[in-house]
């Protein structure tokens, strides 16, 4: 604005406003000096209750008759009695401004509730177990692969491709790969989801026979077991997964797992072909 005030002086008002596109009247408005703001004053009803009605009001709420009973049971008997001394809302208003006023129910409390979580800080302390489906070359064929992980190295213990998904081939790998890791008592847990093999009686009767703990996921929680989700998506989104027509049998579908290299190579044990 000052350039504008400066070159109106030259031009004339409505040529320097109209030359630097400045409306006139933003122009006039700034020559003008502010409004003096006006004091903010409390402005009072004249329905309000004056400080006698309140002590007044107080008193009867925290009389022997109605220091348990709700404001609107209060104003329900005074008018029985022919009094009136306000509304149930001032009422509520007058008990929240002493603090009287909360939730006179019994509220349940949740203490804060933390995760249950695993931690390994060397190899063989926790392991993950899964099995994925691998869509085989016919319409409703599907083959089952079967995969051990290691959280703390994610090395692959032990994996198979069977033909389904069963509690006695989920129990042999189970004991094949804590043979091979010479897994002593108390030394291990495996994690796994709640699948029909995972909580089978076959499966738990084997960890507890090794002395294995065994942990599952949470009721109705789908990402409690992210190892082996995490190396599933890890194979299947591999540029060298082949397509269905490739897996034509269990044989070459175990073929095409080993030679993706995610499974360091491991051989599929011979009591499992």
């Amino acid at each position: 604005m000052e350039l504008t005030k400066t070159l109106s002086a030259q031009v004339g008002i409505s040529n320097a406003c109209q030359s630097l596109m400045v409306s006139r009247a933003t122009f006039y408005r700034s020559q003008q000096p502010p409004p003096a703001a006006r004091p903010l004053t409390g402005r009072r009803s004249g329905r309000a209750l004056s400080e006698a009605e309140r002590a007044e009001t107080l008193s009867v709420l925290h009389s022997e008759e109605f220091v348990d009973r709700a404001p609107a049971a209060v104003c329900a008997t005074l008018l029985d009695q022919g009094r009136y001394l306000c509304s149930p809302r001032t009422m509520y208003r007058l008990l929240a401004a002493q603090g009287e006023a909360r939730e006179r129910r019994n509220q349940l409390t949740h203490p804060h509730y933390q995760a249950p979580e695993l931690l390994a800080t060397a190899p063989n302390q926790v392991w993950s177990w899964d099995i994925t489906k691998l869509r085989g070359l016919m319409k409703w064929t599907y083959y089952y692969l079967y995969v051990v992980l290691d959280i703390f190295s994610r090395y692959v213990l032990g994996w198979m491709v069977a033909t389904r998904e069963t509690a006695e081939l989920a129990r042999q790998l189970l004991l094949e790969s804590c043979l091979n890791q010479n897994i002593a008592l108390d030394q291990l847990t495996i994690h796994s989801d709640r699948g029909p093999a995972m909580t089978s009686k076959p499966v738990a009767l084997l960890l507890a026979d090794l002395g294995v703990t065994r942990s599952l996921n949470r009721p109705h929680v789908s990402n409690d077991n992210p190892f082996s989700e995490s190396q599933f998506k890890t194979l299947k989104y591999c540029l060298n997964f082949p397509t269905a027509s490739a897996l034509c049998s269990r044989r070459a579908a175990s073929a095409t797992v080993s030679s993706l290299g995610t499974t360091n190579n491991i051989g599929i044990p011979a009591s499992l072909c």
